[in-house]
């Protein structure tokens, strides 16, 4: 398990917000919600889970920057450090009563995610890694899965919705990946997908159309239980991409490939 001080003000953070969001939960039928565009909802529950976290990092880090998923970005004096928050990852899945959603909180250091946390709030699941010190549940060490034959995988993806861009070619992308493994899954919570893949659960995760408080945490997770994270030409810019590929090293490697057929067939 990790004890530093970094991760001890983290995992407060996001367990004072979690509070709120169990109660929310409970009563989501009362919430305000509003539409921050197509098929893009945002409840009163993400504003308050939000305000919680950055009260209670700018305590502790006062100097340090945001990047948030409703509030946008806030430069602090320490241009180095930049949290990257989610507060609601899988908005839709609450909104709707089902229970798979997280709130992610990442830590990025000069454009390199150094510290993250996502927590799986109904399941109680504590995902947690801090660059060079590995990555853990509920103090338990996280291995990406070990399977090389990408015919045996299962791989996570998201599926743009309405008013997302590019339909026809992840339709591509998707028909090509079902064609070569063993399944596909669509949860609805980005970081909760890279957490399962950093826990073995997922084989790989492909995305596109994500920002980075979608990425962040979740990326340094997969890397810290020894998988591959990049955009989906393998360049490392996590901060820059909106595409994002994960997995062990096998299955990286595989679903680059796959996906660089699907863009082929698209041309």
């Amino acid at each position: 398990m990790i004890r530093s001080a970094l991760m001890t003000v983290m995992v407060d953070a996001v367990m004072k917000a979690a509070k709120g969001l169990r109660r929310d939960f409970g009563e989501v039928e009362n919430l305000q919600v509003s539409r921050k565009g197509p098929g893009d909802f945002v409840s009163i529950a993400d504003h308050r889970a939000e305000k919680v976290l950055r009260e209670s990092l700018e305590k502790s880090r006062p100097d340090f920057g945001f990047v948030m998923e409703e509030s946008g970005e806030v430069v602090g004096k320490d241009k180095s450090h930049r949290w990257h928050i989610d507060p609601l990852d899988g908005t839709t899945n609450f909104l709707h009563g089902i229970p798979h959603f997280c709130i992610s909180v990442g830590l990025e250091r000069d454009g390199i995610p150094v510290a993250g946390v996502v927590y799986d709030v109904i399941k109680d699941e504590l995902f947690i890694a801090e660059r060079g010190k590995g990555a853990f549940l509920n103090n338990k060490r996280m291995r990406v899965a070990g399977r090389g034959d990408h015919h045996d995988a299962v791989f996570a993806t998201g599926i743009p919705t309405l008013g997302r861009r590019d339909h026809p070619g992840y339709l591509k992308q998707l028909s090509r990946v079902m064609l070569k493994t063993s399944g596909v899954r669509r949860m609805g919570a980005a970081a909760l997908d890279l957490a399962w893949v950093a826990a073995g659960r997922f084989d790989g995760y492909w995305e596109q159309g994500l920002n980075s408080w979608d990425l962040m945490a979740g990326a340094l997770l997969v890397r810290e239980s020894g998988g591959y994270v990049s955009d989906a030409f393998g360049k490392d810019d996590l901060i820059g991409a909106d595409t994002l590929v994960a997995g062990n090293e096998d299955m990286h490697r595989a679903l680059l490939g796959i996906l660089k057929e699907a863009r082929g067939a698209a041309e």
